[in-house]
């Protein structure tokens, strides 16, 4: 049986990530996309992203998603935080294939 997911892109096709917000990144956000940004690209396995609750750690990573256009997997340890990501996620990206599951 084969199924085709709304907006997933064929296999092997590059799909580009139209970030949509009614804002810019501000404060400390800049600088952490940018390191973060370059650590990916350096190829640093392992980096941590800090930040108080509501401080824009998702936004920030959004802008991360989109400036790398790489796909991305974002783990959540509950089912909570699973969904508000994905809301979250789907307002930044809603034209771009954003799923979530939870085992």
């Amino acid at each position: 049986m084969n199924t085709v997911l709304e907006n997933r892109p064929a296999t092997g096709a590059k799909a580009e990530f139209q970030l949509e917000a009614a804002f810019e990144p501000a404060g400390d956000q800049p600088d952490a996309i940018v390191q973060l940004k370059s650590g990916l690209i350096e190829g640093e396995r392992d980096q941590v992203l800090l930040g108080v609750t509501g401080s824009g750690k998702t936004f920030t990573m959004a802008h991360v998603i989109h400036d790398l256009g790489r796909p991305t997997l974002v783990l959540a340890p509950n089912k909570t935080l699973a969904a508000q990501l994905y809301g979250e996620m789907k307002s930044f990206f809603p034209t771009n294939a954003v799923e979530y599951f939870v085992s």
